[in-house]
């Protein structure tokens, strides 16, 4: 699908190591300008602390960079994902928000390794907060603490073993109602849009979501079949909703390199979303 400006593409779901990723902001930004990228979105989630330096980066290997983040929500009994777009990062209420999420995030971070060492895994939380730095603090950081710490065989058994959902060590994170969210978004003067729903999400599940004030869907995605992006767009346009798309790239442990350049849309629709803004 070739955008109004001729062949450029976008990717708007990027991770760096201010939460989950593996790249610093310039070194992101350095292999998105490589994999032939001309707008990104960084989207870390409940932290927006690489946007100020990455804008400037981006300028320097003319790449726009669109403020983003990502927030967790629950949908019943389940956990889905929310994008926000163009947000004013700057804004006192939505920092404050974001701040408040990753204090949770600490905390849930202690309620795991109290369990782990319940379980006489002797993992320490100062092991995790160094591997996590000024990022907000996740499982993947508990998995990296404990594969490097030879506590553990592979990232996967971690998960699998101790950490994920259902497991002897998970704690569930704190979360949003999709309404909350999206109100949150909206205050930061930003778009609404649901991630990667065919991991998760019933058609149900969604029609909610969208009622509770989305913008639009993320119909790109790694997860995504062909059939699957053909179902969202038409939900898409259906419900008048904008869309969206990238590669979720992280980098590192994730080894998903292959998916940054591959997973892209035209920029066509992100002009579509600076008219629905602006």
């Amino acid at each position: 699908m070739e955008g109004i400006r001729g062949h450029e593409r976008a990717d708007l779901h990027l991770h760096t190591t201010y939460s989950d990723g593996a790249l610093s902001p310039y070194e992101l930004i350095k292999k998105a300008k490589t994999a032939n990228l001309h707008i990104i979105s960084i989207t870390d989630h409940d932290n927006v602390n690489a946007i100020d330096d990455a804008i400037e980066i981006g300028k320097e290997f003319g790449v726009e960079v669109i403020p983003g983040v990502e927030l967790s929500v629950n949908v019943g009994d389940k956990e889905a994902h929310i994008l926000g777009y163009f947000v004013d990062y700057k804004h006192l209420a939505f920092l404050e928000h974001l701040s408040m999420f990753r204090r949770e995030r600490l905390r849930r971070a202690e309620r795991i390794v109290e369990k782990l060492n319940n379980l006489n895994v002797p993992l320490k939380l100062e092991d995790v907060l160094d591997r996590a730095g000024t990022a907000s603090i996740g499982r993947p950081h508990i998995a990296t603490a404990l594969v490097e710490g030879g506590l553990a065989e592979s990232y996967r058994e971690v998960f699998s073993k101790y950490i994920g959902f259902g497991c002897p060590a998970y704690e569930k994170k704190y979360q949003l109602s999709p309404t909350e969210a999206t109100q949150l978004v909206a205050t930061a003067k930003g778009l609404s849009f649901l991630a990667h729903p065919g991991k998760y999400m019933t058609d149900g599940a969604l029609l909610q979501l969208i009622k509770a004030g989305l913008d639009g869907v993320e119909v790109v995605h790694p997860s995504h079949s062909p059939e699957n992006t053909s179902h969202y767009r038409g939900i898409v346009n259906e419900y008048f909703l904008l869309e969206s798309g990238g590669s979720d790239f992280h980098g590192g442990k994730k080894n998903d390199d292959g998916v940054l350049g591959v997973f892209t849309i035209p920029v066509e629709w992100v002009e579509n979303m600076r008219r629905r803004l602006f």
